[in-house]
């Protein structure tokens, strides 16, 4: 073959490289496009959902209100005067507002965590499927067991500890009564239950971690007096400054971690086994 010859079918092949390249580079694009219209799916059923929660709960806001403020209200039952008040013109409706979207995001949940398990699902095995679900369906039962604790128990404590700085007036004094702003309330009682809400996940948080290697029962165990005081710590920025909420939340988020141990073992057990068989 003549050197024309060969440097006339070289380009040729370089071309067809190029197209296949080009095939392959194409190809690759189509599950990222397939992953993201997915991916925008799972989102707009999700603000759908939410959307319609809102609506669902500000149709309910005042009974939910009631709800929140039930805790106060049952400390101030038999006294004669006690009441909330707003400052804000707009104050008042805001709340509301406020109070159906924090009903649409519990409401909802469930929700959204089935579609983002649907989102993800499909690019985990069976058996880390089998796994992690467990872990989706306790997230829920977490949060709640966190939030009836803080309501059925915390919020009693709290606001008679608060209602213990009223003064009653005398000569040459003033009364000091507590008369708490209604938005004010609401965002403390928000903010208290999402953060027992939250600080319920522990558990499920260092399992995980744990399936994954990155902590092991030993380290969570040898890190306990650390756990402590980064408990606290963290109790005493999330809670209102007073003795009740911080022990409150720093106690069953000790429990939690010693749990958390726990299942860390179980976790490292189950994989050894599984390693063993395979």
């Amino acid at each position: 073959m003549s050197q024309e010859q060969i440097g006339a079918d070289q380009p040729a092949d370089d071309a067809e490289g190029d197209d296949v390249i080009e095939d392959e580079v194409e190809a690759q694009k189509m599950p990222l496009i397939q992953h993201l219209v997915e991916l925008r799916n799972r989102l707009l059923w999700s603000i759908g959902a939410l959307v319609v929660g809102f609506v669902l709960c500000y149709l309910v806001a005042e009974e939910m209100y009631t709800f929140l403020v039930q805790p106060l209200a049952d400390l101030m039952e038999g006294q004669p005067g006690r009441r909330m008040i707003y400052t804000a013109l707009h104050e008042a409706f805001f709340t509301q507002l406020k109070v159906a979207f924090f009903g649409s995001v519990c409401l909802t949940f469930p929700i959204v965590a089935g579609q983002l398990w649907a989102f993800v699902a499909p690019g985990l095995y069976k058996h880390e499927r089998r796994a992690f679900l467990p872990f989706l369906m306790a997230t829920p039962v977490l949060f709640l067991m966190g939030a009836s604790l803080v309501y059925y128990l915390i919020f009693p404590l709290a606001w008679q500890f608060f209602m213990s700085f009223e003064t009653a007036g005398g000569t040459g004094t003033l009364a000091i009564v507590m008369e708490p702003k209604v938005n004010e309330y609401l965002a403390l009682v928000m903010k208290l239950i999402f953060a027992f809400g939250l600080s319920f996940q522990l558990p499920v948080v260092l399992m995980l971690m744990a399936r994954a290697g990155m902590v092991s029962s030993q380290g969570l165990a040898a890190k306990r007096k650390y756990a402590v005081v980064i408990t606290f710590a963290a109790a005493a920025l999330l809670t209102p400054p007073d003795i009740i909420s911080q022990v409150g939340l720093g106690i069953p988020i000790l429990l939690l971690y010693e749990i958390s141990i726990i299942g860390t073992k179980l976790v490292e057990k189950k994989r050894a086994e599984r390693e063993a068989s395979e």
